[in-house]
């Protein structure tokens, strides 16, 4: 080993040793080596004998120059060959901030303290849009953002990349979870009553059909890719199988189900049956109208001429008549939770509940969308009122 280490001599007249290590070969063939200089060759030896026994281990991570922007791009690039486009979409939004405040940081001179500075400047100053510029992000945002640098920087440890992933450990405050609910209560989705008025209200809307799926559980882009292909009226079912989303609020995009649990077949109630069956008989009309130029695209959500509509018109339509109806104005999604709150409080089992709303989990689905109200607590009430009363006295 004595003989690999030379004596080099600085243009100061500084004395180093120096030793060159083969570690592997590139993925090219060409030998990989990294070069060792220290003050002494007692040093020179101990960090050869480091880096042979942490190749003996599988531990050993060459030194790179990569810069934390470098292995972003890295790694975006092998999950667009995973993800659904407006999933790595979705990605690339979320990384936009740490690519500006750490991107241009050696990813192997990277500390914790750094992803803490970012999450701080996340919370306090990284917005750039959706509210004033400058301003914090929302927390759940923020979270978003540091999940997807930790699969980033996770991947690059199994790459050797880097020695250890450094935001591993890295948690937003409590104290700002708790401001953020403070300050930015989030409107409950409509009771049952509210439901009502607002069907009640849209009765005569031309697309009260597709309105009516929203209010039945499912999702925005599930209702802009039905088919008509996929609804058997004569028998009460339709499957969803195809949506149509939106990436950037500009550009429709087509694709199957978020996952497979999301393919399903669901019995149409009685009411949204007739509902379609009527949108179906206006399209009908509209198509004998225009003749030759009606588009029929086969898909049931289409304007009055057979083009397809999207999300954002499903959305916006939504809002004018939330609008004219003075009804409290609440996301359509939020339709969704209305509904699996509705089901899931009048006694619909978790396992249907789950499938009903798409969702591999049951116990997600109970978590993230059913959101009991007081007069639902008001059955509990009832409950106990009958265990702790002592009798028709106690409950008169």
């Amino acid at each position: 080993m004595a003989d690999q280490i030379k004596k080099v001599t600085l243009k100061s007249g500084k004395v180093r040793y120096r030793a060159v290590v083969d570690v592997g070969r590139h993925a090219d063939g060409r030998r990989n080596q990294v070069t060792i200089t220290r003050d002494t060759s007692t040093e020179v030896s101990n960090e050869i004998a480091r880096v042979r026994h942490q190749r003996a281990v599988g531990t050993f991570v060459a030194p790179n120059k990569l810069t934390v922007s470098e292995v972003l791009d890295m790694w975006l690039a092998k999950k667009a060959r995973d993800l659904e486009e407006s999933t790595i979409q979705g990605y690339r939004n979320a990384l936009c901030h740490v690519y500006e405040y750490l991107g241009h940081i050696r990813v192997q001179e990277l500390e914790e303290d750094h992803v803490d500075s970012m999450v701080a400047w996340l919370l306090v100053a990284a917005r750039r849009r959706g509210g004033k510029a400058g301003t914090g992000l929302a927390p759940s945002t923020t979270e978003g953002v540091l999940g997807r640098f930790k699969e980033a920087l996770g991947w690059a440890v199994v790459r050797k990349l880097v020695h250890a992933n450094v935001a591993q450990y890295v948690q937003l405050p409590r104290k700002a979870w708790k401001e953020h609910r403070r300050a930015n209560k989030r409107p409950a989705p409509w009771n049952v009553v509210e439901v009502k008025d607002f069907l009640l209200g849209i009765r005569d809307d031309r697309i009260f059909a597709p309105l009516m799926l929203s209010l039945m559980g499912l999702r925005p882009a599930e209702v802009a890719g039905l088919r008509w292909q996929d609804v058997d009226l004569d028998a009460g079912t339709l499957e969803i199988a195809n949506t149509r989303t939106m990436i950037g609020n500009a550009r429709v995009l087509e694709k199957d189900t978020k996952t497979e649990a999301g393919e399903r077949a669901l019995p149409l109630p009685k009411p949204v049956r007739q509902a379609l069956l009527s949108f179906k008989a206006i399209q009908e009309i509209e198509q004998m109208s225009l003749g030759a130029y009606y588009k029929a695209s086969g898909y049931m959500f289409v304007d009055h001429l057979g083009e397809p509509l999207t999300t954002r018109y499903l959305r916006e339509h939504a809002y004018v008549l939330m609008g004219q109806l003075s009804l409290r104005k609440v996301r359509l999604y939020d339709a969704r939770h209305s509904c699996l709150t509705f089901l899931a409080v009048n006694g619909v089992p978790d396992v249907v509940l789950a499938a009903w709303a798409g969702h591999v989990s049951a116990s997600f689905t109970k978590k993230v969308y059913v959101h009991p109200s007081p007069d639902d607590l008001r059955v509990a009430s009832d409950h106990l009122t009958t265990l702790l009363g002592f009798g028709d006295e106690a409950v008169a």
